[in-house]
């Protein structure tokens, strides 16, 4: 087989999943339907639905999606090696420089794209985290997402692409993860967040550490971050603010919701802190992230057409490049 022809049959294997997921969530939210024509207090219950359609996708179609993967042999990426507790602390601040760095670069292009279409384009993320419930928040966005997704993006996709050489491997995981995901907001830094935690993956050999990193990200951003926001009347205070309200209005609004604003602050300052500690790690690290190559080489003129420009790899992008598009003029 060709090594085209290889990326070809990773990038079938991952639509084919894609679609698998995508028919056991419509399959789910059909069973919910049905249930709220019987209990209307269900169907109203976007707790339900939500929980419904995550949990049928990581209990029953990312599974399915797991085998079908499997059926490609994997290869030994490296020996275990194991990280202390401060070599993971700073790569989780390595990574969350990534994250912070990469959303706001993309926040930025959604924002041009706003402008030129005419409409602001909907923050997905933000919608989903401000309308569960924090338990479901935790349950899912907290524990299962990072386990499955670092199984799908790292073990089982690292693990059949690192005989090319960590620089294809690490690339492909990030630009895989970061369509997954489905709207521009996210895979800026899905695609950044994808590529460091597939190195670290492929340095140490061991799926815990990318689990606990991407974990504690999901835990600040999503749970975290969404709770300071609310008790901090931040939202209450924009809106006032748009709608012209007086001095005295303000004032009242601050002075309600002290507290908050000073942990939101305090949050902040810390969340800026670790990020400069990030970047400062990755300019004195960076040399010793040199990438190595693989068993199998690839010549670097045809690395993008090996990998990317074939039948299976093509129609996994161009599936979620529809979704992206889809979302971004919605």
């Amino acid at each position: 087989m060709s090594d085209k022809k290889y990326f070809s049959k990773i990038g079938f294997k991952y639509l084919i999943g894609t679609i698998i997921i995508f028919a056991i969530q419509i399959l789910a939210m059909g069973v919910v339907g049905f249930l709220g024509g019987m209990m209307p207090e269900l169907a109203d219950n976007y707790n339900v639905s939500f929980l419904a359609m995550m949990l049928a996708m990581y209990l029953i179609a990312v599974p399915i999606m797991a085998v079908i993967i499997k059926k490609i042999p994997a290869n030994k990426v490296t020996e275990k090696k194991t990280m202390t507790f401060w070599q993971w602390l700073q790569a989780f601040a390595m990574c969350y420089a990534i994250t912070y760095v990469s959303n706001i670069i993309g926040n930025i292009i959604t924002s041009i794209i706003g402008v030129v279409k005419g409409s602001g384009v909907s923050n997905v993320v933000g919608q989903i985290t401000g309308s569960i419930h924090p338990l479901a928040t935790l349950l899912i966005v907290v524990i299962m997402a990072p386990v499955v997704e670092e199984i799908l993006f790292r073990k089982l996709l690292v693990d059949r692409t690192a005989q090319y050489g960590e620089g294809v491997a690490i690339v492909l995981s990030g630009f895989m993860f970061g369509l997954y995901h489905g709207n521009l907001n996210q895979f800026a830094y899905a695609f950044g967040i994808g590529c460091f935690l597939a190195f670290i993956y492929i340095r140490t050999g061991n799926l815990k550490y990318p689990v606990a990193i991407h974990m504690l990200i999901n835990f600040l951003g999503s749970f975290v971050g969404v709770k300071l926001l609310e008790v901090s009347g931040y939202a209450k205070i924009i809106e006032l603010t748009t709608n012209g309200a007086s001095e005295a209005e303000l004032t009242q609004a601050v002075m309600s919701n002290l507290p908050g604003m000073l942990g939101m602050c305090i949050y902040s300052m810390c969340i800026f802190g670790v990020v400069i500690f990030g970047i400062v790690l990755f300019i004195l690290k960076w040399k010793q992230m040199a990438l190595k190559p693989g068993e199998i080489t690839i010549e670097k003129g045809s690395r993008f057409k090996t990998v990317i420009l074939n039948w299976g790899m093509g129609l996994y992008s161009i599936f979620w490049i529809v979704q992206i598009i889809a979302q971004l003029l919605s």
